[in-house]
């Protein structure tokens, strides 16, 4: 088993589909532990809708392939379709970020994602759920990367969120 690591966002119905989003992966795989989630203003949309974003790590001994037709097959029970634009409003939105150590295109997917460095609403919820972890990549610290993450025009903040009767979440 290795430990998959996930991004989770969602500015339709948030609160519905990221609680159903987290007892999908409950329900599927082992040992999950998510992060606060963050709202987050839409990066590249020009639907004003802000997000919710998390991260989200378990223990897999899946494929990148058949994880990333589980994440598909769960966006799309979610009213994702296919042929949706990239940068449109999203019910859910669930993207392999890490699987292991693995690294390059493997089964289709690049990894490590590229927007663990590149967005706020990635990095920061990574950086708190896996401070000492190390991107497969760079092999640089998560809570490293994000200290020296310049956030410029991606605003984000920590937000209340319960999960199965739990707060999973709250400001600072």
């Amino acid at each position: 088993m290795v430990r998959v690591v996930v991004s989770i966002g969602s500015n339709i119905e948030r609160t519905h589909h990221v609680r159903r989003c987290l007892d999908a992966l409950a329900a599927d795989f082992a040992d999950l532990r998510v992060s606060r989630v963050f709202e987050s203003e839409p990066v590249g949309f020009e639907d004003g809708r802000n997000f919710y974003n998390l991260v989200a790590a378990f223990s897999s001994d899946a494929s990148v392939g058949e994880l990333q037709a589980w994440c598909k097959r769960l966006e799309f029970a979610h009213g994702r379709r296919p042929d949706s634009p990239k940068f449109s409003p999203r019910r859910l939105d669930v993207d392999l970020l890490t699987v292991g150590e693995q690294r390059g295109l493997i089964d289709g997917v690049e990894l490590p994602r590229a927007e663990i460095t590149a967005n706020a609403f990635v990095l920061q919820p990574l950086a708190e759920l896996l401070p000492d972890a190390l991107h497969p990549s760079s092999g640089e610290r998560y809570a490293d990367l994000w200290a020296r993450f310049t956030v410029d025009d991606q605003r984000l903040w920590p937000v209340t969120f319960t999960w199965r009767g739990q707060r999973i979440s709250a400001p600072d």
